[in-house]
């Protein structure tokens, strides 16, 4: 494979993106077992993979769900929230053949008395399965009428073996949750910018401090940067011996931008190359970029393509990460150089398959660790066919099985994908009229509802 190639689309193989019931899914009851709140923990990714649980959590529980919170305050100081970036109209709407989603949990009227109702707080064991969402927090919804589950990050099984429920986490993570207007407008504005001039590759640099203070890769950094790194791994994380030399031989560390660019010069991309780097601040500042910026001078990042208010106040917080999100998902070629569960890249990778199987380039670091480090010890034959020969053994974005560690929110392929022709029945397409029997399945129960009919005579005798 060359470079050239890259720029397309991965193949499909006669597979495309399709997360629609494929069997009998009835709408959501109008009586339900009460409320659930949830606030999600974590930066932006984790935060999305946690709200797509919470619907889950809500349909199984046959249970109306509170708007997500997000907390943002201890990671981003941030105090936007859902309704800051996420547009919530399109979010109800998209989700109402699944769950009912209310704002806030309303007030009940009891003997003249307006009284608000308490959400009965519980911590969810981690990837709690199936059952305990329909015992235990089931249990509490009724005796209390409302739960409030925190802290809520990865809080329900992954792997679930009803392919309805993981397609109804596609619905809400690749059509349920869209940003707000104004940050899909600032993503389309930069995308346009990128491409005025030919193709553009996305990087997310996972070189930032909490990631190689958590990685324990700290001997490349002189010894005022190694005390920062060892305090917050001591302040951050559970104490551990990590040797670096193991760590790096096994490719636990973070590639450093140098590799990155080595990498990327080695599969045949040139300095004319446009990259957008969607990162953190880099630890270590210039010394480390500048060998990356000698082999690939044009780099952009949201600042440098867009210098307008919005994004310069608001870079830190979600609003930046938003941006960055929008921009590698649209990007025509997206490179992670470190992919740990549940971060920025691992959801990309998962949106770009769903995308229509864009390309991405994922290096395998435990297979490089040995090539970069014979690379420093001075022997340097043989360097760029060998990381060649590695990199052409990775997937480029086509359809792929799903293997431990991967997260299914890396991979949603098969569940979420169908086959135009297929050779298993499973794989068959939905027809293309599910949303209308959809609707009229939802018709059918709103009109057969008591209440409802009573409303519509009154409503009618009133505008006679």
């Amino acid at each position: 494979i060359n470079a050239e190639e890259l720029w397309e689309s991965a193949k499909s193989s006669g597979w495309r993106p399709s997360s629609a019931p494929r069997s009998d899914w009835p709408p959501p009851p109008r009586e339900t077992n009460g409320y659930l709140r949830v606030r999600c923990n974590g930066g932006l990714n984790q935060q999305r993979s946690a709200i797509c649980n919470a619907v889950l959590a809500a349909r199984i529980m046959n249970a109306t769900l509170v708007l997500p919170e997000l907390d943002a305050n201890s990671f981003w100081h941030d105090e936007s929230g859902f309704q800051g970036i996420y547009d919530v109209e399109h979010f109800i709407q998209t989700l109402k053949y699944d769950v009912q989603i209310v704002e806030s949990i309303p007030e009940i009227r009891k003997n003249g008395k307006t009284k608000k109702i308490k959400g009965y707080q519980l911590r969810p064991p981690r990837d709690a399965p199936i059952e305990w969402y329909t015992t235990v927090a089931l249990k509490k919804m009724q005796e209390h009428g409302a739960i409030y589950l925190t802290p809520f990050s990865h809080r329900l099984a992954e792997e679930i073996d009803n392919p309805e429920y993981q397609r109804l986490r596609c619905r809400v993570n690749y059509h349920a949750l869209r940003f707000k207007p104004n940050i899909m407008q600032l993503s389309e504005s930069i995308v346009d910018k990128l491409r005025a001039q030919g193709h553009f590759m996305s990087i997310h640099l996972r070189f930032e401090k909490d990631m190689l203070a958590f990685a324990g890769c700290i001997d490349i950094f002189n010894l005022e940067e190694q005390s920062i790194l060892k305090k917050y791994r001591k302040e951050n994380f559970a104490e551990k011996r990590l040797v670096y030399k193991e760590r790096r031989a096994i490719g636990k560390c973070p590639l450093t931008p140098e590799e990155v660019g080595l990498i990327l010069h080695a599969m045949g991309f040139d300095n004319s190359t446009r990259i957008y780097l969607a990162a953190g601040e880099l630890f270590g500042g210039e010394r480390f970029m500048k060998p990356f910026q000698g082999l690939f001078p044009r780099l952009e990042n949201h600042s440098s393509v867009d210098s307008s208010e919005e994004l310069v106040t608001n870079t830190q917080g979600l609003l930046g990460s938003a941006v960055d999100y929008m921009v590698c998902l649209l990007s025509d070629i997206f490179m992670p150089t470190y992919d740990g569960p549940s971060n920025f890249a691992n959801n990309l990778l998962g949106h770009r398959l769903y995308y229509g199987f864009r390309t991405t380039i994922r290096p395998d670091r435990k297979a490089l660790a040995p090539i970069f480090i014979d690379l420093e010890n001075g022997r340097t034959a043989g360097f760029e066919e060998a990381v060649r020969r590695v990199m052409l053994k990775t997937n480029f974005g086509g359809p792929h099985k799903r293997g431990s560690p991967e997260s299914f929110y890396t991979n949603s392929w098969p569940e979420c994908f169908c086959q135009v022709s297929p050779k298993n029945p499973a794989d068959k397409c939905p027809p293309d009229n599910v949303l209308e029997v959809l609707d009229s399945r939802l018709e059918n129960k709103v009109t057969s509802d008591p209440e409802t009919l009573a409303e519509k005579n009154s409503t009618s005798r009133t505008e006679r």
